[in-house]
């Protein structure tokens, strides 16, 4: 089938195979990218809106029982300077998303299961959402955890749950991950999640090394097989502190150029296929080129993610190399981002939280 078909096929239904989802990712010429990102941006625009939800990011911690061998906060990466801040302060942040109008905040760290992290962030929680009235729109980002958890942390007042399992072919999951991580835990975290009642979201990374154009198109297919209602995912950019970041020098220009390119296709091709569903325009794209989150909207992304955390913080949560916005406080970056996402003709969701359509058509009884 000819590209131009693909994308017919794509723009009417997204019922797309295996076949085409790769023959999509695995496009390269200009011409036929942009054919890719205009039909998804129109998938987008028909489906959910050109409008663009903001997520205030609260990084509160970088304290991981985690060993990942991608990931610059990893428990055994001993050059981190680790941080925990205390209840007050993630509060403060979120009243400070809430007053700005973004309508959604997101609270992520380091993985901890421990009880006192747990009761801390439950109660946390629970005071955003009395003092919010439940408006504001909470997800959280703090990896596995049992059911039990996520149920009081639910009642506590949060909304969404953001799972990444970063890629589903098994053999590169064990390749970045330590013995003691399974790929089985993590989708059964997903089903937990489900269960428990939360908009659920996980995502992967592109561009790691060993994993092929089949492999993204078969974690396509994943995300539609488990009916997700979220998406963040972002090309892998190296960490010079971790083991694959030792392997792998720092990316050239042209190397950045395919990475950034490669992100950008997920987010269509995904967007073409799972239609309704709220998909992030990562703070990875950025790292690789300015105006990348802008370009991953204009693909089909609907959700940006601004960073809350302060200054004195955000250096000492660097999950990669070269992360942008380190130096920048929260009011800087809900200036920049406003200007050059009106800039590029999309309207900013303020005051909305934003929920995904998809978990709403699907919770409709």
């Amino acid at each position: 089938m000819m590209m131009e078909e693909i994308l017919e096929k794509a723009r009417k239904t997204g019922d797309l195979s295996r076949a085409e989802i790769t023959a999509l990712l695995s496009v390269s010429d200009q011409k036929h990218m942009q054919m890719l990102f205009d039909t998804a941006y129109a998938v987008k625009a028909e489906e959910v809106g050109r409008v663009a939800y903001f997520r205030g990011l609260i990084e509160c911690s970088n304290i991981c029982i985690k060993d990942c061998f991608y990931c610059g906060i990893r428990r055994s990466n001993q050059n981190v300077e680790r941080f925990l801040m205390d209840e007050e302060e993630i509060f403060k942040e979120a009243m400070w998303a809430y007053e700005a109008e973004y309508g959604s905040c997101v609270i992520q760290s380091g993985e901890r299961q421990d009880e006192e992290y747990i009761a801390m962030i439950e109660r946390v929680v629970k005071r955003i959402a009395e003092a919010t009235g439940g408006s504001l729109g909470i997800t959280l980002s703090l990896g596995e955890q049992t059911e039990e958890v996520y149920k009081r942390w639910k009642e506590a007042g949060a909304h969404r749950y953001l799972l990444r399992i970063e890629t589903t072919n098994p053999e590169l999951y064990a390749k970045i991950h330590p013995e003691d991580h399974s790929m089985d835990v993590r989708k059964e975290c997903l089903k937990a999640l489900r269960r428990t009642g939360y908009q659920v979201g996980t995502g992967v990374m592109m561009g790691m090394p060993g994993q092929t154009m089949e492999d993204l198109a078969d974690d396509i297919l994943f995300l539609k097989e488990i009916d997700i209602d979220m998406i963040g995912m972002g090309p892998y950019i190296p960490h010079s502190d971790t083991p694959m970041g030792k392997e792998i020098p720092a990316y050239t220009d042209e190397e950045k150029k395919v990475a950034l390119q490669l992100g950008l296709k997920m987010i269509a091709v995904t967007r073409l296929v799972l239609r309704d569903v709220n998909i992030a325009a990562a703070t990875a794209l950025q790292a690789l080129e300015y105006t990348g989150r802008e370009q991953g909207l204009k693909c089909g992304a609907n959700v940006i993610m601004p960073n809350l955390t302060e200054t004195e913080f955000r250096p000492k949560y660097q999950l990669y190399d070269n992360k942008p916005c380190t130096d920048e406080n929260s009011s800087m970056c809900r200036g920049c981002l406003s200007g050059r996402i009106k800039g590029i003709g999309e309207t900013i969701g303020f005051n909305e939280r934003g929920d995904s359509l998809h978990y709403r058509k699907r919770t409709v009884q």
